[in-house]
């Protein structure tokens, strides 16, 4: 058993026992749907990459709440292109806990939990 390379590998196929390589940063293939993906690796210390895709070319806003839900970081407010996309969160100046990270990109919106433990 050992880890999955995520600059090389991003998931696991448990049915065949090996890696899915679908989802690479700015991949020459267009996505056909909206994605934003757990980020990696989770729990972090200090840093983490969020990965997402977009269908078409537009507005994209990922950002990153408390469990309060204010808002201590934002990634992504631009326009990208069509395709998948990564980011990279540098939680240094926060306290451990959890976070909140929001992708609102046209109609989608999608939110998932990130564990910070220092």
């Amino acid at each position: 058993m050992g880890s999955i390379n995520p600059t090389k590998y991003n998931r696991w196929n448990y049915d065949t026992h090996s890696p899915i390589t679908t989802l690479v940063t700015n991949r020459p293939g267009v996505p056909q749907v909206f994605a934003l993906q757990q980020n990696y690796p989770n729990p972090f210390n200090p840093t983490t990459k969020i990965a997402f895709s977009v269908p078409s070319q537009m507005k994209v806003e990922l950002v990153v709440y408390n469990v309060l839900g204010q808002k201590v970081a934002t990634l992504v407010n631009e326009t990208l292109s069509a395709g998948g996309h990564e980011v990279p969160f540098d939680a240094s100046r926060l306290a451990s806990g959890m976070y909140l990270y929001r992708i609102t990109a046209g109609q989608f919106s999608s939110v998932k939990k990130m564990m910070l433990l220092k």
